[in-house]
């Protein structure tokens, strides 16, 4: 697989678009230069075109294996991970306290990107590493970060995730794995666990499991659930790996696809576990965790649609079928107006969602760092409302992607030996992970939106305002075209929200929550508008005439093709819910 990652759109995204230069300077981010920028994307990249490209076709064929000892990862990702490790990837990000290098989350966020765009199935361990150091900094004891951090932030042990159980998916409250106090601060953990990506491997020294479990008083539901900290090898006296903890893993799925991250069915027999945060708070703990991948899994979906368009880019460039003006001969597709459109609707639509979860990681960093309260107060408002969104629409658009990638294909696309159809498969997971993308819906509308009174979308929506000024102050014609489309959108989302909000408070739930995935769908369409928007104008400052040319087309594709059909989105939310719910004892019985 030759991927070349988009450095230079990436570099311009994050400092342009998502606004990381307004880290410079603040608390936390001494480190941080901008400087450091383009050096540290063509480092990742080198690793991510050379080193885990390589490995994602075969590493798909021949899979995870698990055997009498343990889980062996697919030949060759061990050695990937050693250089992943060694190159001081898994920390970028994290705190100097504890080893890491204190960059931008957004940076480490495209970094990410690299990684699963190159190898989603190996980008899957490290991306499960930062939930557990996201939950450590935030609810664990200062015993327990400096037992465990150092070697989670260099990499040398990973980390998992272990919620989910045959009858506890979505519905967390309804675990049954037991935690029971041994009388000298620790607690045997028994149960078992499924879908636990990367769960058991040979690539690393430990792995530290974050499990979630019942204590013996707990109460019933989604209020009794704590969470422990399990290694796979227990801590010696000097905090190095010793026996082996009571777990194991006893199954691995057989999945669609990403066959080379092992998903482990795990088996705690008593296993020795602590504490982390309070008993019985464990969905506080879940949460940090929860959002941390919900963006990177986010991410994922943005990683595999550049990938998809990559790979169909050079299949349309090499490919020759019927005739084209100024060709003499077969031609290949590329010069056929369908794929070019298509083409481009996949570069448009990655590019969106790129710069919505760069803003995201930016928000994030913002709302711990900004100079003043009011300032941390807003970030924290974007952050929030654009994590749903991040999520849910980037890998809703790295499903479609991957599909249009098949499409470009033609019938090789739907052949194992091509790349296409392995990429469709791996996307198809990420709308599914870590929480579903209609409880992400769900989450925006009841919680990001309602639970803020609408002031966190009202906040975005002046962002919009913001980059509809600025476009029309051009005098561009091409760009205020494009601002007129951004205008009609935010007006279609402000009237939406409207809506959902009013709703909301009249309790008429089902009704508001029936039109929640398509209000997602289109705050993502027009907050993805509204960045590639600002990309064009901003790509005017610039010397580049190519990239200015680029960023106005690709602005002006999604203006007229996305942001045009916002305002006949608008019924479609405010008034299916009605049609739907009096239609339900007709269509379910119920």
């Amino acid at each position: 697989m030759p991927y070349d990652a988009p450095v230079a759109d990436m570099a311009f995204t994050l400092q342009a678009v998502a606004g990381l230069q307004k880290l410079e300077g603040l608390p936390g981010f001494e480190a941080y230069d901008a400087d450091l920028i383009e050096p540290i994307l063509e480092e990742a990249g080198k690793l991510a075109r050379d080193v885990l490209a390589p490995l994602n076709q075969s590493g798909d064929a021949h899979g995870a294996i698990l055997n009498e000892t343990g889980v062996t990862a697919a030949p060759g990702f061990a050695e990937a991970y050693a250089q992943f490790r060694d190159g001081g990837w898994m920390g970028l990000s994290a705190p100097e306290e504890w080893g890491g290098q204190g960059l931008p989350k957004a940076l480490a966020l495209a970094v990410m990107e690299m990684i699963h765009s190159a190898n989603m199935a190996f980008g899957l361990c490290p991306l499960l590493s930062f939930g557990a150091i996201e939950a450590l900094l935030h609810h664990g004891t200062d015993a327990q970060k400096q037992a465990y951090l150092p070697d989670l932030v260099s990499g040398n042990w990973t980390g998992t995730m272990n919620l989910t159980e045959p009858q506890a998916g979505s519905d967390v409250g309804a675990l049954k794995s037991k935690a029971v106090p041994k009388g000298d601060g620790s607690f045997a953990i028994s149960g078992q666990k499924i879908f636990i990506t990367w769960g058991d491997h040979d690539m690393a020294e430990n792995i530290i499991h974050l499990v979630l479990a019942r204590l013996p008083d707990a109460p019933a539901g989604s209020r009794g659930v704590s969470l422990f900290i399990v290694p796979k090898f227990l801590l010696g006296p000097d905090g190095r790996p010793g026996a082996r903890n009571s777990l194991k893993c006893i199954g691995l799925e057989k999945k669609m696809g990403i066959h080379a991250s092992p998903t482990c069915v795990m088996e705690y027999d008593g296993a020795t576990g602590w504490l982390i945060g309070e008993a019985n708070k464990g969905l506080a703990c879940m949460f940090t965790m929860m959002n941390s991948a919900r963006l990177n899994v986010g991410l994922e979906g943005v990683a595999v649609g550049e990938a998809a368009y990559q790979t169909a880019f050079r299949y349309a460039q090499d490919r020759k079928q019927g005739k084209a003006e100024g060709v003499d001969g077969p031609a290949p597709i590329l010069h056929h107006a369908d794929v070019r459109r298509t083409l481009t609707t996949m570069r448009a639509r990655v590019a969106a969602a790129r710069a919505i979860c760069y803003a995201t990681g930016v928000a994030a960093d913002l709302a711990v760092s900004a100079a003043d309260e009011q300032a941390r107060h807003a970030a924290k408002l974007r952050e929030d409302v654009l994590t749903p969104i991040a999520k849910a629409w980037s890998t809703d658009m790295g499903v479609d992607i991957a599909s249009l990638g098949v499409q470009i294909h033609g019938g090789m696309g739907f052949m194992n030996e091509t790349l296409a159809g392995q990429l469709y498969r791996d996307a198809r997971i990420a709308p599914i992970y870590e929480g579903t993308n209609g409880i992400q819906a769900i989450d925006l509308v009841g919680r990001k939106l309602s639970g803020t009174n609408g002031e966190s979308m009202r906040l975005i929506l002046g962002d919009i305002d913001a980059t509809i000024r600025e476009a029309r102050a051009t005098n561009d014609p091409q760009l205020v075209q494009i601002a007129d489309r951004l205008r009609a959108g935010a007006d279609a989302l402000r009237e939406a929200s409207d809506w959902m909000l009013s709703a909301m408070k009249e309790r008429d739930q089902d009704k508001a929550l029936s039109g929640a995935t398509a209000y997602l769908a289109l705050a993502g369409d027009v907050i993805g508008g509204h960045f590639l928007t600002r990309a064009a104008t901003a790509a005017r400052h610039g010397d580049d005439m190519d990239a200015r040319a680029r960023h106005l087309a690709l602005a002006g594709f999604f203006a007229e093709t996305m942001l045009a059909m916002a305002p006949g989105r608008v019924p479609g939310i405010t008034g299916a819910g009605s049609a739907f719910l009096d239609s339900s004892e007709a269509l379910f019985g119920v």
